[in-house]
């Protein structure tokens, strides 16, 4: 009779086990599955920090060093206007993912999306040193411009016939950065002078241009050309601020670019040797070669 109890409850104790585990699974799976849903909220790095257990979610701010980068697309509204809600949609995410892929390759916190505006910056919550986070910001910029060359090609053979351009606005300097709202709603995001500057300048660039403070130049000269501007009036600062205009990775230049590209009625081409694959380097050249031998054979009127 005791064996039969010993055996008994022993059987009952592990039926009680195995549901109890089933159970813990099943709702570390259902965490797991939130978690991946909610990280596309939150920039992964500071998703990670709150999971990590290195962050608190408080309200909490800090002031700090950072390189601030804002964009937005001219004229969109307008060079929009006659498109479907849908498409309108899906070029315009299909345009975030595309930059915020650039973005985070090159480490930056991605605020947020405001219309067509982004709001990116470097510095927080991690951080390679004020120069690293500058030249890694302008960087991301550039490779920012060289895409949109590639989109708008796209967009065109879509049937998007104007152009589209971006303007780029970037500044170095201390933000408070952190949790900004209530305890029931909070925002990481940051507030200061410059990163109001950084939409300022934004608004004063031209078509593809990026334009960046002085205090940014200054980080970055020895690696990327920059072209003086002098001192210009910008919206909501009260004294002229010195700003420069970036041309290209000083590697880049003259027989060293690495980008090729170039646009004309019948003609488009754009090659960025440094994301050529070598297995497609075969396919590429024969594809030059026949452009090339129709272009020769063919008579131009």
């Amino acid at each position: 009779c005791y064996i039969s109890l010993s055996a008994y409850y022993t059987r009952h104790h592990h039926e009680q086990f195995l549901a109890t585990k089933n159970l813990l699974l099943e709702q570390q799976d259902q965490a797991i599955t939130l978690s991946r849903k909610l990280v596309k909220y939150l920039p992964p790095q500071v998703w990670e920090s709150i999971f990590s257990g290195r962050r608190d979610v408080k309200l909490q701010t800090h002031r700090k060093k950072l390189t601030i980068f804002f964009s937005d697309i001219k004229d969109f509204t307008e060079t929009t206007d006659e498109m479907s809600p849908d498409a309108l949609t899906d070029m315009l995410n299909f345009y975030f993912d595309q930059m915020s892929r650039i973005a985070l390759q090159y480490g930056g916190t991605i605020d947020k999306f405001i219309g067509d505006a982004i709001l990116i910056f470097f510095g927080d919550p991690k951080t390679l040193g004020a120069k690293e986070d500058a030249q890694a910001c302008v960087s991301m910029a550039i490779e920012m411009r060289n895409m949109m060359k590639i989109l708008r090609h796209k967009w065109q053979t879509q049937g998007i016939q104007k152009p589209l351009h971006v303007r780029m606005g970037i500044t170095t300097g201390y933000c408070h950065v952190g949790n900004f709202g209530s305890e029931s709603r909070m925002d990481y995001t940051i507030i200061g002078r410059d990163a109001n500057l950084a939409a300022r300048l934004q608004a004063a660039a031209q078509p593809d241009e990026i334009l960046i403070s002085h205090d940014t130049y200054l980080l970055v000269r020895e690696t990327i050309l920059c072209r003086e501007k002098g001192m210009v009036t910008v919206k909501g600062i009260q004294k002229p601020v010195q700003v420069w205009s970036v041309v290209d990775f000083r590697r880049d230049l003259g027989a060293n670019a690495s980008f090729v590209e170039i646009e004309l009625d019948g003609f488009a081409m754009h090659i960025d040797v440094n994301k050529i694959k070598n297995y497609d380097k075969d396919r590429i050249l024969q594809s030059l070669d026949t452009a090339t031998k129709k272009l020769r054979d063919k008579t131009i009127i």
